[in-house]
Formats: structure tokens, C-alpha cells, sequence
């Protein structure tokens, strides 16, 4: 699904109404873009850009993009309502209808000060984007919207200059309702997208649209025949219907003559000049004469020119990233933190959530893996069952996925009506149970039915709705995203003292130091071993799990290499508290992680890394009169994809499970 791209860092964006309405040229283009996309079935993102400074690393404007989102979500909203009641009031739209408008998300792009525009292209690239609209405020300058024409992007380009009447007057939200258009072309290159803009105006908007062509006084006959050809295939295209009709005028100055038919209009569509090959972008005398002169508002659009050497797309890369140079490693994991980290506060708004989730058409599950849970398995269900499912139904289901509990988990999960199975008895044609969390979730995706699955730990004492919507909000809000990780302030429980040091003590000592050896990549990821996780269904059943302790480090890797670090995200869950866990286990969990990890160096840098080594890892036991060592066997057997099993494709077709 193609999507128009709205740049709105020509806009001063610390402006706006005070009562948080967005300033008047971002309503200009949203309109715009909406009239675009709408009859397309496209999306509509309004992409920021947030400048790091030069002698900064990337990672510092994480904060600032976290802002700027939030910033942007909050005027679409403003916008959007505004709109549907102008519309309600002019009987157009009524509550409970089909929505009037697209999907509109913000884009942040975090880049060095002073070179956004290979950041532009990478984000039209990442979000299909066939047009990208921007404001001008003067005539050619380079540094606002118009700079957008000076630069090979990869669509179709439009630079908005507000009618100077509404800027006096202070623009409303919308101004192309029942607009009167006027088209000035030649028929040139880019005359075919001014009017395919032009038709998307008329197109349920009530507009009506004009098309002019201007000949210069005193052109001899054989050249005006020329100069006619091109409009008259223009005319053909168009089709002329009731709401478009053709004006021809002769004038000295093409620029002077169509300012003289300009009266009365509402917006002027104009083509780009079209430059000589290699010499220096111009607007030209017709374009700036109209810029700074028309009253109205005036749209100047360029057609797609493919980018030449094209820009290199380093955040889609795949692999682990040791190939490449230590300054390019760091630039594309630094602007990967800034860009895909993201905070639960942004998605609180849950009706907002839930009508996102709508348009998205997609369906939700929540896995709980549980093991002797009983003190904490009640409250955790009952805080988000009572949020996400009962009074804002976010969620379409809640399962609880039992390892063989012994204690009273399973009771209390029923006694509060969700779903329990025991992993051990699920999909019996996988052929025998193996040990594990990671065997829990593997198996949860065939008893659970939705296109986004996210899991959350059982264990947790303060569990909040956030540490669930923080996961699903960057999925619904940007569906470049295939997986997204949770991270948090991690105080713990030793016996009943809370300390808030301490915490994260394998993802610390072990699993990043050995990712920024191997898979430098994933360095960015805060808490890896975060139990807290969703992603899509489509993603997911294509990955193979890992039994134990190593299915989220896995799954990392796996993301990184067959998807690419532009589609894993992190999200801050604000403060979790859990139980801790004794150094022995601390300890097995380790051990079982480096070797996952050396499974995967294996495979992908063809070496025998793990074969042949020791699987056993030996405890040293201490007790009053007691020295010994307590040998464990500690082994990760790895699950295939599940969408590769025969009885999960058969359910997932029939739409439920065996």
C-alpha cells in the first residue's frame, strides 16, 4: 500500500494553536495528502526529522524523537477531529460511518545536522511512498520545502505555498472543500502528475478544476501547432467531465498571464521547470513570478527521478554487521536507537489504540507462559483482562500457556476464565515435549489465533497494562516493524527488600558484551533477555525458537539476519519488579546463551565453533559441612519455523486449533 509522506520540518513546529490545534500549513498539507491517499487506499505519514549535532552520537536525539512523535500524533488527532466535524456539520460524515480519512502515523528520522536528505529518501523507501508533500514559505530557498524539487528523490514530489489571503487570515484546518482549481501547463513532463493531483482534489471534494495553456503573442504558426500538441495530449488524459474545462490565453509573459487568469481561484497546480542535465537547480521566472505574486494557494509538483549513485540502505542490511567499518557500524546502530526506540506514555491513549487497531485489521492475542505462578498469575490477569479486554477491548484473547505447574496456577487462571493450556500436550506431531519457556511460547502460536502475538513474564509483582500496550503501540502505529522488545527499570526482590540496583545480570556480563562482539548490530538493545515481547504471526511462524533460556537471544539474531534491524524495536515499559533468581541459575541461564550464540556464529560464519565442545557445566555447591560440584547438562534444542509443521497449517486453515 503506497503512501504519501508529508514533511512537515518547514513548519515551525513549535507553533500551533493554544489549545494544541496544529499550526494552519500543517493542516494544508494533511488535507492535501488525505485527498491524495484517500481514493487510493494509501496511508498518510508525516515524517520529522530530528537533527543530531555533528560532534554527537545518534543515540542522543532518542528523547527528542520520542517528543517530536508525540508532538505529530497529537496534531493529526486535532486535525482529524477537526475535519470529520466539518464534515458531520455539513452532513457529509456521521459517527459510526466508514472513516473519511486514511491512516495517518508520524515518521521520526534521526540524522546529523545538516544531511537530511538521504534520510528523506531512506524513509520514502521504508514507507512506499509515492509522493512526499512539504511547505514553502519563499520563493526557491533552500532551506525550507522547496529545497525538496532541488534533490533526485525516489516519488513524485509537491511543495505547498499557502494562499496569502489565508495566511492573513489564519488558514482553517481544511481549504480544498469545494475548491476552484486552475492548472497552467504545457503538457510537460511532470503535467501528468499535476493532474492526477488535480483529479484527486475534484474527486469527492467538490472541486472544480480549469486547465489553462498560455501561448506567447506573436508565435509563428508552425511553432504554436508544436506548442499545442503537448497540451492537446494533456487534454485527452484528462478526460474533460463536468467539474473540468479548458482555457486558452495568449500573453507576452507566461509568468504575468496566468496571475491575470489567477483571480477567483482557489489553488494554482503547476509542473517543476525542467533543468539541463548537471547544471544548477532553478524554480525559473514562471514559477518564482507566481510564488511570490499569486494570492492563492499554489502547488508546484516534480515528478520521481530515480537517485543516482543510490543511497545506501544501510538500516535494511542484513547479517550481523561485523563486515562493516567500525564509524558506519556505529552511525547505523546509534540512528537505529534514536528511530526505533520508543516509550509506553506514547500509546496510552487505548481508544486511540483500539481505533488504530480497527483500521489496521488486525486481530491480537496475549500469551502468558506460566510455571508456579500462584502468586502472581491472579493479579496479572486481572489487571489486563480488566483493562485490554473487558473495558477496552484491545485484545481479542488471553491464554495462558502452563508448563506443568504444580502449585495452584492453573486453577487461578481458570477460576478468572481464560484459557490454559499445558504446553506438554499441545501439537503431539511434534513428537515429544522438550523442557523450556522457549517450547511454551514455540507451541503458543498454534493455540493462539492472532495476527499480532505478544508475550509477557507471569512473575511480575507490579504488572500495569503498559507493559502490554507499550509492545502493541509501535507495531499498530508503524507497520515497518516486524518485532518489538520491551525494556525497563529493573529494582528486585531480595527476600522482602526492594534494592533498585542490581538486575540484568546475564544481559550485562554475558549476552551484550558477546553481541557487540559478534552481532554488533543488536548492541543497541537495551534489555534482550526482556520478557516482554510481541511481533507479527506472518514474522514469527517463519523463525525457528529455541526450547530454553536462549529463545529471545534467538530470536534476535534470527530478526537480524532474515528481516533486517529496521524492523525490531525496543519500547521503555517504565519499572517492572520480579522476583530474583539464585546465581546458580543465573549462571545455567549464561551458559546456555553463549551457546546459542555460538550456534548461530556457526551457521553463519561457517566454523565448528560448539560441536564438539562440553555441554555440561559443573556448579560448585556450598552448605555448612559440605564441597562439591553439581554437574547440569545444559542444552538448547531448537524448534523449526512452525508455519514448516503440517498440523499447524491445517489449523491456521481451518481458523482455529486442533
Amino acid at each position: 500500500m503506497a503512501s504519501v509522506i508529508v514533511l512537515v520540518d518547514s513548519i515551525p513546529l513549535g507553533e500551533g494553536g493554544g489549545d494544541g490545534s496544529p499550526p494552519a500549513e500543517f493542516g494544508l498539507l494533511l488535507d492535501l495528502a488525505c485527498a491524495v491517499a484517500g481514493p487510493l487506499g494509501g496511508a498518510v505519514r508525516v515524517l520529522s526529522i530530528v537533527e543530531a549535532a555533528a560532534d554527537e552520537s545518534l543515540s542522543t536525539g532518542a528523547l527528542a524523537a520520542q517528543e517530536r512523535r508525540k508532538r505529530i500524533a497529537a496534531w493529526n488527532r486535532a486535525w482529524a477531529d477537526a475535519y470529520r466535524e466539518q464534515l458531520a456539520a455539513a452532513g457529509r460524515y456521521s459517527p459510526g460511518s466508514p472513516d473519511p480519512l486514511p491512516d495517518i502515523q508520524p515518521v521520526v528520522s534521526v540524522a546529523p545536522a545538516g544531511h537530511h536528505w538521504p534520510d528523506i529518501a531512506a524513509a520514502i523507501r521504508q514507507q512506499e511512498g509515492s509522493l512526499i508533500l512539504a511547505v514553502t514559505q519563499v520563493a526557491g530557498a533552500a532551506t525550507d520545502g522547496a529545497g525538496l524539487l532541488q534533490h533526485d528523490l525516489p516519488c513524485d514530489t509537491a511543495v505547498v505555498r499557502p494562499a496569502l489571503r489565508l495566511r492573513a487570515a489564519g488558514a482553517a484546518a481544511t481549504s480544498f472543500q469545494a475548491a476552484q482549481v486552475l492548472l497552467p501547463a504545457r503538457g510537460g513532463p511532470h503535467a501528468s502528475l499535476a493532474l492526477r493531483l488535480a483529479g484527486a482534489l475534484v474527486t469527492g471534494r467538490g472541486a472544480t478544476l480549469a486547465l489553462l495553456h498560455v501561448l506567447q503573442q506573436d508565435l509563428p504558426e508552425r511553432q504554436r501547432t508544436r506548442e499545442e500538441r503537448p497540451f492537446a495530449a494533456l487534454l485527452a488524459q484528462a478526460g474533460l467531465g463536468p467539474t473540468t474545462r479548458q482555457i486558452w490565453a495568449v500573453g507576452r509573459s507566461v509568468g504575468e498571464t496566468i496571475l491575470q487568469q489567477a483571480g477567483g481561484y482557489d489553488v494554482l497546480l503547476l509542473g517543476a521547470p525542467v533543468g539541463q542535465p548537471g547544471a544548477e537547480f532553478s524554480l525559473g521566472r514562471v514559477a518564482t513570478t507566481i510564488l511570490k505574486h499569486a494570492e492563492a494557494l499554489v502547488v508546484i509538483v516534480k515528478t520521481a527521478v530515480s537517485a543516482e549513485p543510490a543511497i545506501r540502505a544501510l538500516l535494511q542490511s542484513r547479517g550481523p554487521g561485523r563486515d562493516l567499518a567500525p564509524e558506519a557500524l556505529s552511525l547505523v546502530v546509534d540512528k537505529w536507537f534514536a528511530e526505533n526506540t520508543f516509550h509506553s506514555e506514547e500509546y496510552a491513549d487505548l481508544q486511540g489504540l483500539l481505533e488504530l487497531k480497527r483500521q489496521r485489521g488486525v486481530t491480537i492475542s496475549l500469551g502468558l507462559p506460566t510455571l508456579n505462578e500462584e502468586a502472581t498469575i491472579g493479579e496479572v490477569i486481572t489487571v489486563l483482562k480488566t483493562a485490554l479486554l473487558d473495558t477496552v477491548p484491545l485484545l481479542d484473547e488471553i491464554v495462558v500457556i502452563d508448563s506443568q505447574s504444580t502449585d495452584r496456577t492453573v486453577e487461578i487462571a481458570r477460576a478468572l476464565g481464560v484459557p490454559v493450556y499445558v504446553h506438554q500436550d499441545v501439537l503431539p506431531e511434534a513428537g515429544p515435549a522438550l523442557r523450556g519457556k522457549g517450547e511454551a511460547l514455540w507451541k503458543s502460536l498454534h493455540v493462539l489465533k492472532g495476527d499480532l502475538v505478544a508475550w509477557v513474564d507471569t512473575d511480575v509483582a507490579n504488572m500495569h497494562p503498559r507493559f502490554v500496550y507499550g509492545l502493541l503501540g509501535p507495531l499498530l502505529a508503524e507497520p515497518r516493524l516486524a518485532y518489538v522488545k520491551g525494556y525497563y527499570h529493573r529494582p528486585i526482590l531480595v527476600g522482602d527488600t526492594l534494592q533498585h540496583e542490581g538486575g540484568g545480570r546475564v544481559t550485562e556480563l554475558t549476552v551484550r558484551p558477546l553481541f557487540n562482539l559478534f552481532f554488533p548490530l543488536l548492541s543497541g538493545l537495551v534489555q534482550p533477555l526482556a520478557g516482554e515481547y510481541a511481533g507479527r504471526r506472518e514474522v514469527l511462524e517463519r523463525l525457528p525458537f529455541f526450547s530454553g533460556y536462549g529463545v529471545e537471544t534467538g530470536l534476535l539474531i534470527d530478526l537480524l539476519e532474515e528481516y533486517g534491524l529496521s524492523t525490531i524495536g525496543q519500547v521503555n515499559l517504565g519499572e517492572r519488579v520480579h522476583r530474583n533468581q539464585s546465581l546458580a541459575n543465573l549462571s545455567l541461564m549464561a551458559f546456555a546463551l553463549v551457546q546459542v550464540i555460538l550456534t548461530r556464529l556457526e551457521e553463519h560464519a561457517r566454523v565448528h565453533l560448539i560441536r564438539d565442545v562440553n555441554r555440561s557445566m559443573k556448579l560448585i555447591r556450598f552448605a555448612p559441612g559440605q564441597l562439591s560440584l553439581d554437574v547440569r547438562e545444559v542444552r538448547d534444542e531448537e524448534r523449526p519455523p512452525i508455519r514448516t509443521l503440517p498440523a499447524y497449517r491445517r489449523a491456521r486453515a481451518r481458523g482455529r486449533v486442533d
